[in-house]
């Protein structure tokens, strides 16, 4: 009896050990209307986008294309988008940084936490043609805080040392761009902050330890994957951000706003389809981003299990 019920307790952990095949039930049909949008209105369009930077005005496949990456236009399009995306993404990254360390003295269900939670979830979404309206309303030409300045100072902030207005050129589209960059910070970077055991801290002052050499030795360390992370989060979206920049600036600068001219011209650059070469480079910074984004995530879920 004893070697039957060994037999059969051995049997059962053996097959307990083995890999379980996941069942397919009806609760995944509830991902069909998700996955459904996804391939309509994100593979597809993308898929198109892409492929049409592969075919010539007369329909057949062809690489000469891709010479257009090549095009000094198409180079300084792609200079402004790095340039605006990682100011904005670093800008926001250190402000937003220092927005969570100092909630981290506040209670998790206190009114000042939840405002400033409430107040970066809306932020964070607060874009396109509204937030270039509210700049220009601030700081445009006619704007209320550049008159002000120039009643107060007799100094007009549109006009140091730009070609005209700063908001309405590249380098102005880092202000609107930091606008939604730090309260998405907040939203995605907080966790980290609140993944810190205070157990930590006590062993390290256990040991001697100063809060400088706490944050510098320990905190830093392993916030860093989590804050990487996020900076390549915003990097992200300020990239692929239009309609602010459609609603400042009439002309390229970025790459979005090129893959439109080249939408609404045919003799910009001298090459057919350049909107899907465009596409199709801005495609492969996002997969490289994205690639590195999911890295850096899986190195700051470990602390945190």
């Amino acid at each position: 009896m004893v070697a039957i019920g060994s037999t059969r307790v051995a049997g059962e952990a053996r097959t307990s050990s083995l890999p379980r095949r996941r069942r397919f039930g009806v609760a995944w049909l509830g991902l069909t209307p998700f996955a459904a949008y996804v391939i309509l209105f994100l593979a597809v369009p993308a898929v198109i986008a892409v492929a049409s930077g592969f075919f010539s005005a007369t329909g057949s496949i062809t690489f000469a294309n891709l010479a257009a990456l090549g095009d000094p236009t198409i180079v300084k399009a792609f200079q402004g988008s790095f340039l605006v995306s990682i100011v904005s993404a670093l800008g926001g990254a250190v402000v937003g940084a220092l927005i969570c360390f100092a909630m981290l003295g506040t209670r998790p269900d206190g009114f000042l936490r939840t405002t400033i939670d409430s107040a970066s979830s809306v932020l964070a979404q607060f874009g396109g043609v509204m937030l270039a309206f509210a700049f220009i309303a601030l700081i445009g030409s006619q704007g209320i805080l550049s008159k002000w300045i120039l009643s107060i100072t007799g100094v007009n902030i549109n006009e140091i040392g730009t070609n005209g207005p700063l908001l309405y050129q590249v380098p102005g589209l880092i202000m609107p761009y930091l606008y939604f960059s730090i309260p998405l910070m907040v939203l995605t970077f907080m966790p980290a902050m609140e993944g810190l055991k205070a157990q930590w801290g006590e062993a390290a002052a256990t040991l001697g330890a100063t809060r400088l050499q706490f944050w510098t030795k320990i905190g830093m360390p392993v916030l860093a994957p989590a804050f990487w992370g996020s900076v390549l989060l915003l990097f992200a979206n300020a990239f692929s951000s239009y309609a602010t920049a459609a609603a400042l600036i009439d002309q390229g600068g970025i790459t979005p706003l090129s893959i439109k001219q080249q939408l609404t011209s045919e003799t910009v650059v001298g090459v057919a389809n350049v909107a899907g070469v465009l596409a199709l480079g801005m495609l492969v910074v996002m997969v490289i981003v994205m690639v590195a984004y999911s890295f850096l995530q899986r190195r700051a879920a470990r602390w945190t299990r």
